[in-house]
């Protein structure tokens, strides 16, 4: 939708968290009627409700009135799913339904790298963005990364890449979304109670990062995980360059190991960026990482003495595998972050240390078979927290000790007792953290908070 039609357009935005906020402020400013309804209380909205009056936008709270579907276009913020009532009854009146992402990209002028799947976006993402940094080019990092696109597409410049983290929920209502690169790092279970339990719907929704792709676009997959190869093998559109990564295998383009070295194929010229062993962040999951994230700035022109240069340096992300202090002689990691069974698997395999596990929060329908194997090589001992610390007792008691902490503060204590002297602590829940927190960043910070306060702890 170019601009013209956008000032001719009448919006509702679903949604008055911050990509809802941003979105309208955006279409507001770019001359549209926007008109804002969120079903939570006004008396719980004050800083949304404030931006919006000082943006002069019309809203609504408390509840979706018809008024919300009065509307050519309705614009959905990212945790209002397609079920909803509103957004029903919006589809059965023939409305047009689209995502704050689809959205911000119409008025994108630059660029536009799209990362997505289960697990390690955010590091995927952030290290992509050091490498144009690095490199000294403009670039903004955005989307479900923390920054919505929308805040930020009005300084993407024609010479600015735009690398964006997208999640799922924002590639529901994509129609026009159309990246330069697209990402695909893996597609495991996740989310699942959003698409009616169902894998394919899943599938589906991450294949749409590269649906709209053609002629010099650029895709960018993993090559090893399975269900992403299938889903690329089978819906790719015609004339997507592919570039495929793989620590198993040799692929004619893209990305592997050969002889300890990431090499990579790219346009026809075959580069060894780096020995395996000097990139900084560690474990087989940041090796892909490591791989897209090349990929994607090598494929946009971004050189090997470079990026050598970030792979070597890079030091990660926050509440991912983040090492957060060494205490008497026990190492404490903060991997908050790590939402889902596949994340803890990757965790379990990153290092060799014996390992006391804190897992348990908001269960999404965990099945905790696939960490057993794991868990008997490389787990001393399992903290077991929050709504599902049952589940996890019941999962792993036969395989390892496993202690049950009603707070992070008694977890914390109890693994410190069960850890010695050369054991790693490490926070890797599986679960989502919303019974005990306000989001994974604040149970990371929490965890990091009572590690710093232990006897002989760094100030």
């Amino acid at each position: 939708m170019d601009l013209e039609r956008i000032r001719q357009t009448r919006f509702s935005v679903i949604g008055a968290a911050r990509s809802g906020i941003a979105v309208a402020r955006l279409l507001a400013g770019a001359g549209a009627r926007v008109f804002v309804s969120d079903a939570a209380p006004a008396a719980t909205m004050g800083a949304a409700l404030a931006a919006l009056e000082q943006a002069q936008i019309p809203c609504e709270f408390g509840g979706h009135t018809p008024r919300a579907i009065d509307a050519d276009v309705l614009v959905l913020s990212p945790g209002v799913p397609s079920t909803a009532p509103i957004v029903r009854q919006a589809v059965d009146r023939g409305m047009k339904v689209v995502s704050e992402l689809e959205t911000a990209s119409w008025l994108n002028r630059g660029t536009l790298v799209a990362i997505t799947g289960t697990n390690g976006k955010t590091t995927t993402t952030t290290l992509a963005g050091r490498m144009f940094e690095d490199a000294h080019r403009p670039c903004v990092v955005a989307g479900n990364i923390g920054t919505a696109f929308s805040e930020v597409v009005s300084v993407v410049g024609r010479d600015s890449t735009a690398i964006l983290e997208v999640s799922s929920f924002q590639l529901d209502h994509v129609q026009t979304f159309r990246p330069r690169v697209a990402v695909i790092l893996n597609i495991t279970p996740d989310h699942l109670d959003r698409y009616d339990h169902s894998m394919d719907l899943y599938v589906r929704s991450k294949s749409r990062v590269f649906a709209r792709q053609g002629e010099g676009d650029m895709l960018v997959y993993n090559y090893d995980d399975e269900m992403t190869r299938s889903a690329v093998e089978h819906h790719v559109p015609a004339g997507v360059t592919l570039l495929p990564f793989s620590v198993s295998t040799t692929p004619a383009t893209g990305a592997c190991v050969e002889n300890g070295m990431l090499v990579t194929q790219v346009s026809g010229s075959r580069t060894p960026v780096i020995p395996v062993q000097d990139i900084s962040i560690r474990g087989t999951h940041n090796l892909y990482n490591a791989m897209a994230a090349t990929l994607t700035a090598q494929a946009l022109g971004i050189g090997p003495a470079s990026l050598r240069a970030t792979l070597r340096n890079f030091k990660g992300v926050e509440h991912r595998l983040e090492f957060v202090q060494e205490v008497n002689g026990i190492t404490y990691i903060n991997d908050s972050k790590a939402t889902n069974v596949d994340s803890v698997w990757y965790a379990l395999q990153s290092y060799s240390a014996p390992l006391i596990v804190l897992i348990g929060g908001r269960d999404k329908g965990n099945d905790y078979v696939r960490l057993a194997d794991l868990v008997r090589r490389h787990v001393k001992a399992v903290v077991a927290i929050g709504e599902s610390a049952e589940k996890v007792d019941a999962a792993f008691r036969d395989i390892v000790p496993v202690a049950t902490a009603g707070t992070m503060a008694e977890a914390v204590s109890k693994a410190t007792a069960l850890a010695t002297r050369g054991d790693i602590v490490l926070l890797s829940p599986a679960c989502a953290s919303f019974d005990w927190f306000q989001n994974y960043e604040h149970r990371g910070r929490v965890f990091k908070d009572l590690v710093r306060q232990l006897p002989g702890a760094a100030a």
